[in-house]
C-alpha cells in the first residue's frame, strides 16, 4: 500500500477491495497484472487460444482502475477538500458500516464486458454502496460541463440524466450493478476468445472461499490518465 499521499490527485474513488494479501486480492491483481497496491506487475496468465497481447488489450482498461468493484466513482475533491479530510469521512463512515458475507460472486457478461457479480440476495452491498454516494457526495467537485458531456455519450434515460447530474454518476441507488471488472469492452473480440476468457475467469474465480465484504478503500488518481493507486483500506464494523 502506498505510503504516501499523492499530492494533488487529479481525482478520488471509493471501491470495495477484498482484504489486501487474501486470496481474492492476488486472484483478482494477477489477472488484471497490476497490483493497486505495491505497484507489481504481473505477466497474463497462460490462457489457450488467447495470446498475452491480446489478453493484455482486453483487460487494459480495468487494469488502470485496479481490481475493485465501485462504490463512489471517481470524481474531483471539492474546494477547501482535501485527501485528509475526505479520509476522516471515509474512516467515519466504514464505523458505521456493518461487515458482512457476500454471495458467491459468478463470471457474467455485463453488457460489453466480463465481470465478477453476486449471485444471491444484494440488498447488504446496496445499501452500503448507496451510504458511500450519499455520505461522501458532499466532498466531491459537481461535474463540468465536459464531463457531463462525456458521461452523455453513453445512452442514458431521463432518470440516469438525472442521477447523474445530483450525484455525478448515472449508475446509483437502483440503477446500480455491483461488479469486479474482469475485461475492457469485448467488442471486435472473436467468440472463441471471448469463451476461452469466461472459462478462465470461471477457473480462477469460482472455486474460491466466499468473498468477505469488511472494507471500503480508497484510490486516487495521480495525475488525469494515470494508474489509479489504493491509498488506505478502512475496515468496516464487525
Amino acid at each position: 500500500m502506498n505510503s504516501e499521499d499523492p499530492s494533488t490527485p487529479y481525482r478520488c474513488a471509493v471501491y470495495f477491495v477484498p482484504a489486501i494479501h487474501s486470496e481474492w486480492w492476488q486472484a483478482g491483481s494477477h489477472w488484471l497484472g497490476r497490483c493497486a497496491a505495491s505497484g507489481a506487475s504481473y505477466a497474463p496468465p497462460d490462457i489457450y487460444g488467447v495470446t498475452p497481447a491480446e489478453f493484455q488489450t482486453c483487460t487494459a482498461d480495468p487494469r488502470r482502475y485496479g481490481w475493485h468493484a465501485t462504490l463512489k466513482a471517481p470524481f474531483s475533491l471539492a474546494a477547501g477538500q482535501n485527501l485528509g479530510t475526505l479520509r476522516s469521512a471515509m474512516r467515519e463512515l466504514a464505523d458505521s458500516l456493518p461487515a458482512f458475507e457476500m454471495p458467491r460472486l459468478k463470471v457474467s457478461t455485463l453488457g460489453r464486458f466480463l465481470a465478477l457479480r453476486p449471485d444471491g440476495d444484494t440488498s447488504d452491498i446496496n445499501a452500503t454502496a448507496a451510504a458511500c454516494v450519499k455520505r461522501l457526495h458532499p466532498l466531491a467537485q459537481p461535474l463540468t460541463e465536459a464531463e457531463l458531456a462525456r458521461r452523455r455519450q453513453a445512452p442514458l434515460s431521463p432518470e440516469q440524466d438525472r442521477l447523474l447530474r445530483e450525484w455525478g454518476y448515472p449508475w446509483v441507488f437502483e440503477h446500480f450493478q455491483f461488479h469486479l471488472s474482469l475485461t475492457g469492452a469485448l467488442d471486435g473480440v472473436s467468440p472463441t476468445v471471448k469463451t476461452a476468457l469466461f472459462q478462465a475467469a470461471q477457473d480462477r474465480f469460482e472455486s474460491l472461499p466466499t468473498c468477505q465484504f469488511a472494507h471500503i478503500a480508497l484510490f486516487a488518481e495521480p495525475h488525469a490518465g494515470a494508474d489509479f493507486e489504493l491509498i488506505e483500506q478502512m475496515e468496516l464494523r464487525q
